[in-house]
């Protein structure tokens, strides 16, 4: 079980990385190829003896430019799937602060109660959403519709919006975990437990410093 957390954490980590270096990857490469050929063609003007061979490299670098419209689709879809899974990947590193504040403010013994009801509202809301999406995705499915720009590959709707109940559904899994273990004793609030300590330092802090 131990060993099935440890694959299941590195790919999640490694998707995050992934998406973030794809999308940084493709607008770049967009945004090189819509200038450097003004370059060549500048180079060209310049370079009497070399300016058909300018002008040509100008054309080709053009040509890829006017071709990779479908990158901005790639960068939305790569953007949905990172936020879905950074959904479950956030809940693993600490779920949401907010909540968790509101948990400490009651004391010790209502914690527990108050972070399962917490809890249970989040799997709730996850299943909801899961089941919804899903059927969503199997409309979009059953229809085949290309995705916008994407078509050309092969890429259908269905394959990009299929991340939501994925998501959704690890994001289930995840506060599941949580679950068991407030259930079992071994932790009281929803998770980001150093980092509501901090929020809650500094707010005493700035209190301090104005009733000085």
């Amino acid at each position: 079980m131990h060993a099935v957390a440890r694959v299941w954490n590195n790919l999640e980590e490694f998707m995050v990385a992934f998406l973030l270096a794809g999308m940084t990857l493709v607008t770049f490469s967009y945004v090189v190829f819509n200038n450097l050929y003004g370059v060549f063609y500048a180079l060209g003007d310049s370079l009497p003896f070399a300016n058909d061979a300018m002008f040509s490299i100008g054309d080709g670098i053009l040509y890829v430019a006017q071709e990779m419209t479908w990158s901005v689709a790639l960068t939305k879809a790569m953007f949905g799937w990172l936020i879905f899974i950074g959904l479950a990947w956030g809940v693993r590193i600490g779920a949401h602060i907010g909540v968790d504040l509101v948990v400490r403010q009651f004391n010790p013994e209502n914690q527990r109660r108050v972070a399962i009801l917490a809890l249970l509202i989040c799997l709730g809301y996850c299943a909801l959403m899961a089941y919804s999406s899903e059927q969503w995705v199997a409309v979009l499915f059953s229809v085949g519709t290309g995705a916008e720009d994407l078509d050309r590959f092969g890429i259908q709707q269905w394959h990009i919006v299929m991340i939501v109940p994925i998501g959704f559904t690890l994001m289930f899994v995840r506060f599941l975990q949580i679950f068991i273990r407030v259930l079992q004793g071994k932790q009281q609030g929803l998770g980001l437990h150093s980092e509501v300590d901090d929020a809650v330092k500094l707010a005493e802090n700035d209190k301090a410093e104005t009733t000085k």
